[in-house]
């Protein structure tokens, strides 16, 4: 069996390591704590698992936060700090990060036009930077399961509003599968491995076991 040849990763429907960015906004100790949408220690590790996959296949990333500056917030949980210590934070004082400047400005520098959005709540701080980038003429994906709200129909709502608005949904396991694609593409293997045993448990441990045979 052979694989076809590989499509132009600029131009291509699907995410690659050429076409997206990742955007990741306030993961701080408040935000994650007020979470009641999923596990908090789940949604750890799968944004910890994310930021690492952007990290993996060099993504562009941009890191915002919000009221760091004022001393209203705190910064950014330790376990993502630690990962995406060499990018800079873009700390603002708007719910929506989209009219920040600094932040739109560092979105418009990746030269990307899909963007991987994360973001703590789903209801405000995800939402209404997705509507407006939609707007703006960019691809949001919203990792679905790295995202959480005060409750979950809050997270469910906001999440069914960025869809309709032409947004994606997709989850942690399938962006690994999508930036990987193809177990040729050897070089990145170790780490996509890697990145289902320290976000999925048991399972991960016996997915990698399994393509390891």
């Amino acid at each position: 069996m052979a694989s076809e040849p590989i499509r132009d990763p600029r131009q291509d429907d699907l995410l690659t390591p050429q076409n997206a960015a990742l955007i990741v906004i306030d993961y701080q100790p408040v935000q994650v704590n007020s979470i009641a949408s999923m596990d908090r220690q789940l949604l750890v590790n799968h944004i910890v698992g994310t930021a690492k996959a952007a990290l993996a296949y060099g993504l562009p990333i941009v890191h915002s936060t919000v009221n760091v500056k004022t001393g209203l917030n705190k910064p950014p949980i330790p376990q993502l700090r630690k990962v995406l210590d060499k990018f800079p934070t873009y700390d603002r004082t708007t719910i929506n990060s989209w009219e920040d400047v600094e932040f739109r400005k560092a979105v418009e520098a990746t030269g990307r036009k899909k963007l991987i959005m994360t973001a703590l709540w789903t209801e405000a701080c995800l939402t209404f930077p997705a509507l407006d980038a939609i707007k703006a003429g960019y691809e949001v994906y919203v990792v679905a399961d790295a995202v959480g709200g005060t409750s979950v129909v809050a997270h469910e709502m906001a999440l069914r509003r960025i869809e309709q608005a032409g947004g994606k949904m997709i989850s942690v396991p399938q962006l690994f599968c999508e930036l990987q694609r193809d177990w040729q593409r050897k070089d990145t293997v170790p780490a996509f491995m890697n990145l289902f045993i320290e976000t999925g448990g048991t399972a991960g441990i016996q997915f990698a076991a399994d393509r390891a045979e």
